[in-house]
């Protein structure tokens, strides 16, 4: 966390949160919801500033209900999630990096839902891989350790009998395992669309 962000919250520790105006989108996009974009259910504009950008990254944190914020001050800028909190691409240098700019690392897990999403999971990060590299990470798709067709796919997708998984950069092989789409947000324990907490 920035340390102009950390005397802003010694200063105003009470600033009310804020719900609704930021989201984050499939491919890795901070999404900035005005109050129109918030009534018609729109995803907002892309923002492109690299240093407001650079500046949500460094302040993006989750609290206690599995909820995800920007940290801005003294301020919680609570997001709408599009999928999961971090979104995932192919890189040819570190495998898997993350929209915020980090290298995922090995994944520990892989899952693949019936949409044909798939998600990699490492420690306490889960992130969807952008679908503009879904197809490239297909192909390192095995069944039984052998490469893995369309056919055969679908077929464990819907419930079928096989050891599907994901080859590695490091010559090594993750399990896939399903996930349901409506069901990723319980699976890795988080929430979408944060609201406010109900007055006591």
């Amino acid at each position: 966390m920035d340390d102009i962000v950390k005397q802003a919250l010694a200063k105003w520790p009470n600033v009310p949160h804020c719900y609704g105006w930021l989201g984050l989108d499939a491919r890795g996009n901070w999404r900035m919801r005005d109050e129109r974009a918030q009534h018609l259910g729109l995803p907002g504009d892309k923002l492109s500033n690299a240093a407001l950008v650079g500046f949500i990254v460094r302040n993006y944190a989750s609290d206690e209900r599995g909820c995800w914020y920007f940290q801005n001050g003294p301020q919680r800028v609570y997001l709408n999630l599009e999928t999961t909190p971090f979104v995932a691409r192919t890189d040819p240098a570190q495998d898997f990096v993350l929209h915020t700019g980090e290298a995922l690392g090995q994944p520990e897990a892989a899952y693949l839902t019936e949409a044909g999403e798939l998600l990699l999971q490492r420690g306490n990060v889960s992130a969807q891989l952008d679908d503009r590299d879904v197809a490239q990470a297909m192909a390192l798709l095995e069944m039984d350790g052998r490469a893995v067709d369309d056919e055969a796919l679908m077929a464990w997708l819907e419930g079928g009998k096989g050891a599907l998984t994901l080859r590695s950069g490091d010559g090594g092989a993750i399990g896939v395992q399903r996930v349901r789409s409506d069901g990723i947000p319980a699976q890795f324990g988080f929430i979408r669309q944060p609201q406010p907490d109900a007055p006591a």
